[in-house]
């Protein structure tokens, strides 16, 4: 029914106004929604009068679900994404006729398709919005279990296809189109975002199979599926990110989008990666809701940070980002391209690959079986009149040479590098072939990077360390009183890891005239260091310790993140 035919069917029957349907009408043009729905929420007419009247207009039952209980084997003919789109509920199941409540019984598609997918008749009975959303949250648990789920495996015999045969990608097909296997699926790629899991192991052994997550930087065991899933699970992940099931020999990487209830979408980046024992993936979450851009949230310290922004807004130069893999660099990039993304500049990415797309940045997703690398990116990047070129990963002699004459001919350049600190980054630059005076005169700032756990503020309490330990770990003997280490006790909020959420420990390092005259001279790493310290540079370390002076995080967390500057 068109939302004009119900205002005027409810007009005419004297249960609301025109002028209440002219409001309800531009309520919907501003918030959308069913006219019915509008109405209710505006306070014109309830939701029982609503639903006793569209069952007496369409001469359908109505039904009041709150005193209703749904057999279960009846709610499995019905899927629930299918029952979230058209706010239906099966109620009740008569020989080859299924009866399904509903809100609108005009909807004639969903009834249609209701039809084709189950192959039953549909006969309609007539509940309100808001008792239909109960009972869709109530017989269909958003949040099942992985026990749930492998109730409906017990008749399923899926056969792991052996190593040594060709591949039947017709029967790996068949197998991932089963319903317990789509679900379970589904449940491992929902769990870990309502876990607020970054990644995603599945992980076949010789005589297991298991699903981890890592939450805050730590991974954790999720679940332990049938080894007889192994082939089918694996094969579904490649269907959905478009990759090929037939190759299991070769590395391969491929992307996930889905789209949650509420219009969010999500992003997995899927890599997969053959094993003595079947394919490892690992799935990276990309949510960029949660994208935290604003540097003064990352975990910068006031002076370090100033350093940081002074660096970027310079006209030309290099700021290099260093840590390993999961630390945050990608982060630390884009805040910095956050900061500078003006209509005045015309900044270009090349990154392998776009994590997240930004308006009024040039992206380039790398490509290197087509020869698109780095390299030649950065080449095209130069005749296409640049401002700011950020470049995802310097891995190479060409790459780091095309990109520090490139800082050096008028460009701001953003990169990164895998070093172990700062003052590294210029060792492993020199080794890659890069002379000492383009490096001195090139890079602007190097900033390395580790993410450390949060201490849960629900169940913060005070943890006694030794004072020798604190001295040990690097805080001076004179400043040792002040410090009150804290620890989280474990609780719900935090599933009892005492830990929520991350922070970055930074080691920022401007390329101040001593420090490149070192670089000039040959120094070596630990000379750089001395001479960094010297100048105010906190180390991972020192920087570690102010997050724990802060209460911020906890003295295991230094320990496991940094090393002793000794």
């Amino acid at each position: 029914m068109t939302s004009n035919r119900l205002g005027e069917l409810l007009v005419r029957n004297d249960l609301i106004s025109a002028e209440q349907l002219n409001q309800a009408l531009e309520d919907q043009k501003l918030n959308g929604g069913r006219l019915g729905t509008c109405l209710v929420r505006l306070g014109f007419v309830k939701e029982e009068e609503l639903s006793a009247f569209l069952s007496k207009q369409y001469g359908v039952p109505s039904i009041n679900l709150n005193d209703f209980e749904i057999d279960p084997d009846v709610i499995r003919h019905v899927p629930a994404e299918i029952s979230q789109k058209y706010q239906i509920v099966p109620v009740n199941r008569a020989g080859s006729t299924l009866i399904v409540a509903m809100n609108d019984p005009s909807n004639l598609f969903a009834i249609d398709d209701l039809k084709f997918m189950t192959g039953f008749n549909i006969e309609v009975v007539v509940a309100t919005e808001s008792a239909i959303k109960a009972a869709i949250d109530k017989y269909y648990d958003q949040s099942a279990t992985f026990a749930d789920v492998m109730e409906d495996l017990e008749d399923i015999d899926l056969e792991v296809v052996d190593e040594e045969d060709d591949v039947d990608v017709n029967a790996l097909e068949k197998a991932t189109e089963d319903a317990p296997v789509v679900k379970l699926v589904n449940l491992i790629l929902t769990d870990a975002i309502k876990k607020k899991a970054s990644d995603i192991h599945i992980e076949p052994y010789e005589k297991s199979f298991r699903v981890r997550y890592r939450i805050d930087g730590v991974l954790y065991e999720a679940m332990k599926p049938p080894m007889k899933l192994k082939a089918a699970i694996t094969s579904r992940i490649k269907i959905m990110a478009e990759l090929d099931i037939a190759e299991r020999r070769l590395p391969q990487d491929g992307r996930i989008k889905i789209k949650l209830p509420g219009g969010k979408d999500m992003d997995y980046r899927v890599s997969c990666l053959p094993t003595l024992f079947g394919e490892k993936i690992v799935c990276r979450l990309l949510d960029k809701s949660n994208l935290q851009l604003d540097m003064t949230k990352l975990g910068y310290d006031p002076q370090p940070l100033q350093w940081f922004k002074e660096a970027i807004h310079k006209p030309f130069g290099m700021v290099l980002v260093t840590g390993p893999t999961g630390s945050g660099k990608t982060v630390s990039l884009y805040s910095a391209l956050a900061e500078l993304n003006d209509t005045s500049l015309n900044i270009s990415t090349a990154e392998d690959p776009v994590e997240f797309n930004f308006a009024g940045i040039n992206q380039v997703h790398m490509h290197e079986e087509i020869g698109l690398n780095f390299a030649a990116a950065l080449r095209s990047f130069l005749r296409q009149d640049p401002d700011i070129i950020m470049i995802g990963e310097i891995r190479d002699f060409e790459t780091a040479e095309i990109g520090i004459k490139a800082a050096l001919t008028g460009h701001m350049v953003l990169s990164t590098l895998h070093t172990n600190d700062a003052p590294s980054t210029i060792s492993r630059m020199l080794n890659m072939g890069i002379e000492p005076f383009l490096v001195a005169s090139a890079v602007n700032l190097i900033t390395a990077q580790r993410l450390g756990r949060r201490v849960c503020k629900e169940c913060k309490e005070v943890e006694e360390i030794p004072k020798q330990a604190l001295i040990d770990a690097g805080v001076s003997p004179e400043a040792v009183d002040e410090y009150v280490c804290y620890r989280g006790a474990g609780c719900d909020v935090c599933n009892n890891t005492g830990y929520k959420g991350r922070v970055g420990i930074y080691q920022i390092m401007p390329m101040f005239e001593e420090i490149r005259e070192l670089v000039l001279a040959g120094a070596n790493t630990s000379e750089i260091k001395r001479e960094s310290m010297r100048l105010g540079v906190n180390t991972m370390r020192q920087s570690a310790l102010i997050k724990l002076k802060e209460g911020v995080t906890s003295f295991e967390e230094v320990l496991r993140c940094t090393v002793s500057d000794d």
